[in-house]
Order: structure tokens, then C-alpha cells, then sequence
């Protein structure tokens, strides 16, 4: 119970947890593309088989620093991971942008090509492993005490767990907020290719403007309700007067 050690631990969940956005903002699209009565097993089934390959990669920690060392040209494999993974992420947000913002109104529904389960949760963990690899070799830079790097991690899976529900529900609910958190996404690609090929983005760049947006789109959002609401108290006193 030293107090650094406790202190160390809290950063690691608070690292842990600023990162898991990220996530939580892919589960929210990824499962959005299943049928509605998969979707909390797949967010299960991806965050744990996420969290163990997380651990793997800890267990590997030393392996994993030195794939920071040049092995084409100035790229390492570190670097490699991250253009291949900030790529792929880029083409899945712009591919769900085209598919959210031109989808088909069929009655109330809206026509929606339900990926495979396995697709999903392949998908799921690899790009969490990506998410994953600065996180990795930030954790064991700070302490060499495993028990409070895996306390850590699977303390931030836990609280990632419980609210990956709810916002991945409200995101999908909501179609604006689920473009912004697509426009996200596709910040995240960008950096994880800049940052591959040797630049640094601060995240505050990232967090700031995209916290602005999503502030502004809840007023928005609760504009329009308070909107809806009072329309359908007027009509309400119209049906009764008449």
C-alpha cells in the first residue's frame, strides 16, 4: 500500500481510461452494425479477448520497447503498426461516414448490412492492440511492478465495460452523434499516421476541439427536445380547445 506505488496505479486508470474514448467510440460503431441482440455480447466478448491480448502484450513488454528500433529505413515495427493501424482505422470511419450519410430511409428503418459477428470482433481486438501499444510501453516506463500495471488495466476494463453500454447506445441512437464520433475516429487515423511516421501530435489537440464539438452538440441536441416538447404542448392545447 505504499503511496507511490497507489499514485502510479491512479494515473494508470486515469491513462487507461482517457484512451478507452477511443474504444468505446469504435465498439459504439462497430456493433452498430450487428443485430441488435449481439451487440452487448460482442462488446463483451471483443473488450475481454482485448484485455487479455493487452496483457499478452504486457508480458511481452521488453519485446515490445525494442520495437521502437529502425528496421526500414527510419520506420520501426512500432511505427509500421501504427500507419498500418491508423490507415485501417481512417478507411473504417470514412466507409462508415459514406454508409451512415447515405443510407436508404425504408419505412422507419434504415437499410443496414449487418457485418459477420467474427468480423466485428476481430476487428475489435485488433485495433485495441493498436490502441494499445503506446499505453503498453507508457505503463512500464512508470513502474516495473506488474501487479499494479495489470491492477491497472483491468480496473480501466472494467469501468470501460460498464459505460461502453450507454454511450455505445446514445452514439447509435443518435445519427449527428454518431458522424461526430466517426470524425473522431478519423483524428485518431491521422495521428496514429503521423505519429508512425516519426511526428508528435499532443492530445490535448484532439480532446479540446472534439470536447467543444460534442458540447456543442448536446445543446444542440437538448434545443431540439425542449423544441419538440413545447410543440407538442401547443398541439396538446389545440386538441383540447377544439
Amino acid at each position: 500500500m505504499d503511496l507511490n506505488l497507489l499514485a502510479t496505479f491512479a494515473l494508470l486508470v486515469g491513462l487507461e481510461v482517457v484512451l478507452g474514448i477511443d474504444n468505446i467510440l469504435l465498439i459504439s460503431i462497430l456493433t452498430d452494425r450487428l443485430p441488435v441482440a449481439l451487440r452487448k455480447k460482442a462488446r463483451i466478448i471483443g473488450l475481454s479477448l482485448a484485455l487479455v491480448g493487452r496483457c499478452a502484450l504486457l508480458l511481452g513488454a521488453s519485446a515490445l520497447v525494442k520495437l521502437s528500433e529502425p528496421v526500414i529505413w527510419t520506420l520501426s515495427w512500432k511505427s509500421l503498426i501504427l500507419i498500418a493501424g491508423g490507415g485501417f482505422l481512417l478507411f473504417k470511419a470514412v466507409k462508415e461516414i459514406h454508409h451512415v450519410v447515405e443510407s436508404v430511409p425504408e419505412g422507419s428503418e434504415l437499410k443496414t448490412k449487418h457485418l459477420s459477428f467474427s468480423s466485428v470482433i476481430m476487428q475489435m481486438i485488433v485495433l485495441d492492440l493498436v490502441f494499445s501499444i503506446d499505453s503498453v510501453i507508457t505503463a512500464v516506463g512508470l513502474t516495473d511492478n506488474l501487479i499494479v500495471i495489470y491492477s491497472a488495466v483491468i480496473a480501466s476494463f472494467a469501468l470501460v465495460l460498464a459505460f461502453s453500454g450507454p454511450i455505445a447506445n446514445f452514439v447509435q441512437s443518435t445519427p449527428t452523434l454518431k458522424i461526430l464520433a466517426l470524425s473522431f475516429l478519423v483524428t485518431i487515423g491521422v495521428t496514429l499516421g503521423i505519429e508512425g511516421f516519426g511526428g508528435h501530435v499532443p492530445k490535448g489537440y484532439i480532446y479540446l476541439p472534439m470536447g467543444f464539438a460534442l458540447a456543442v452538440e448536446v445543446l444542440q441536441l437538448r434545443f431540439m427536445h425542449n423544441q419538440s416538447r413545447t410543440v407538442g404542448a401547443n398541439q396538446s392545447r389545440k386538441t383540447k380547445r377544439s
